[in-house]
């Protein structure tokens, strides 16, 4: 069901927010998914991750997971386009979800280090910044609150999930999702 609704870039009211460390600690001997994303996806792109995997432990093993379904019409609605959703869903009497794991990451930086700086270019709000493979979007709020090295971490999941799904990174995120619904919404609408 969360899947059809529109996406959102804070929590609902009333929602009770928990850290990944505290739900690690809360559950030792569980495995623990997280969409690190912040929304659902159509499988063509990586989004722009928030910066919520940063609080798993060093210790903990973090294995990037693309799951590939077929046909690809399954995946994430276009908004108003619930009906042919359902109908490709349903119509078909079996669907194929291929599993690619890579091998495990650690979170191998330091929140408690002194924030290092790097030289940036700024393009349009965005700013452009250096990761060990390749140039990463982030965001103006992001770029100040992650470090280079919690960057790099970030960089190297989403590398190995563009990777994976045999697809590319791009500097969207939440917030872009939503505009782009309310575009397409607005463009959907009788005049």
């Amino acid at each position: 069901m969360r899947a059809l609704t529109p996406p959102e870039s804070t929590p609902p009211p009333n929602s009770r927010l928990v850290s990944l460390a505290t739900l690690l600690h809360e559950n030792p001997d569980s495995s623990i998914v997280v969409l690190p994303e912040g929304t659902t996806s159509n499988g063509r792109a990586i989004l722009q991750f928030s910066p919520s995997l940063l609080g798993v432990p060093a210790k903990t093993k973090i294995f990037p997971v693309n799951l590939r379904y077929t046909p690809a019409d399954i995946t994430t609605p276009v908004p108003g386009a619930y009906l042919t959703f359902l109908w490709d869903l349903c119509h078909k009497p079996t669907h194929c979800i291929r599993v690619r794991i890579a091998e495990a990451i650690y979170n191998n930086s330091n929140a408690a280090d002194i924030r290092e700086k790097s030289t940036s270019d700024s393009i349009d709000g965005l700013s452009l910044r250096e990761s060990p493979s390749s140039d990463t979007l982030v965001s103006e709020s992001d770029a100040e609150s992650v470090t280079i090295e919690e960057r790099r971490v970030l960089d190297r999941v989403a590398e190995d999930l563009a990777r994976l799904g045999r697809v590319r990174r791009v500097g969207l995120g939440v917030k872009e999702k939503i505009d782009f619904v309310k575009a397409w919404t607005k463009t959907r609408r009788p005049i």
